[in-house]
């Protein structure tokens, strides 16, 4: 959460001049979120740079930058499922599964899906996902149905979708006493958050992560690690790859709901 360096979209420049250190045909190209990733080469600000092991390989672990860093650390940093635990993750795009495979690493012994698309549950289950639901197929609020199966709430829930109402259904199915919701999705930003107060006054938790609570610089080479030990399974994330040329296809998978993460070949 640096001052500093959180990142900028508009920026677009580096901090010490304020100049970008790109360009073409003597006109500037702006730097992208202190990165600039769309380049085999490129400059960026010292506090931007995490060094890991040099043996890593870099097709796989480049999908720790962003998603299943936070999927992963908003499990195991800051909702921290005990072992024999029960888990609900709503949304089962990459960061959820993400948020799944922390659980599954966590020991929890139930870890329930929540999705709107049914094709997701098939290939969840890779991720330590145990039961489905989806909230079209309830004519009661998805809160409620979750409470029933695990008689009173989950003792974690993670939210992954960025809508507001997933989010208060993520906070409120949780148990009374000792339960934490984490919100890691981004909503819009007119969304408000209503629940009754009661909620937090019988001692529920309700928690935000950004990253995952992840330090890049400090603690990126450690989750590389967990990678090169094989506690975490990176190559199940990666369902597909394309040529640069073809970037717009990888959008086109994204945006379909029909991939996890495709990697793109410079």
């Amino acid at each position: 959460m640096c001052d500093l360096l959180r990142i900028n979209t508009d920026r677009g420049v580096m901090l010490n001049d304020g100049k970008s250190r790109f360009s073409i045909n003597g006109k500037p190209i702006l730097h992208f979120v202190g990165t600039s990733t769309f380049s085999e080469y490129t400059v960026i600000h010292v506090g931007c740079v995490a060094k890991i092991n040099p043996l890593a390989p870099l097709d796989k672990v480049c999908v720790l930058s962003c998603g299943i860093s936070t999927g992963l650390g908003s499990t195991l940093n800051v909702a921290k499922p005990k072992k024999g635990s029960t888990v609900a993750v709503f949304g089962l795009g990459a960061v959820g599964l993400a948020a799944a495979e922390g659980a599954r690493i966590a020991g929890a012994s139930r870890i329930i899906g929540v999705d709107l698309n049914p094709n997701r549950f098939e290939s969840a289950k890779k991720f330590g996902v145990t039961e489905f639901v989806n909230p079209k197929d309830h004519n009661k609020p998805v809160q409620e149905v979750i409470a029933e199966m695990t008689n009173g709430g989950v003792d974690r829930s993670i939210e992954c979708t960025g809508h507001v109402d997933a989010m208060i259904s993520a906070f409120e199915c949780v148990h009374d006493g000792w339960g934490v919701a984490v919100l890691v999705g981004v909503p819009h930003k007119d969304a408000v958050f209503k629940t009754s107060p009661m909620n937090l006054l019988s001692e529920r938790t309700l928690k935000g992560s950004f990253f995952g609570n992840y330090k890049p610089r400090s603690d990126l080479p450690s989750v590389v690690e967990k990678y090169m030990n094989k506690e975490l399974e990176l190559e199940k994330f990666i369902t597909h790859e394309v040529p640069f040329a073809e970037i717009n296809k990888a959008f086109h998978l994204m945006l379909k709901g029909e991939g996890l993460r495709c990697i793109i070949r410079m």
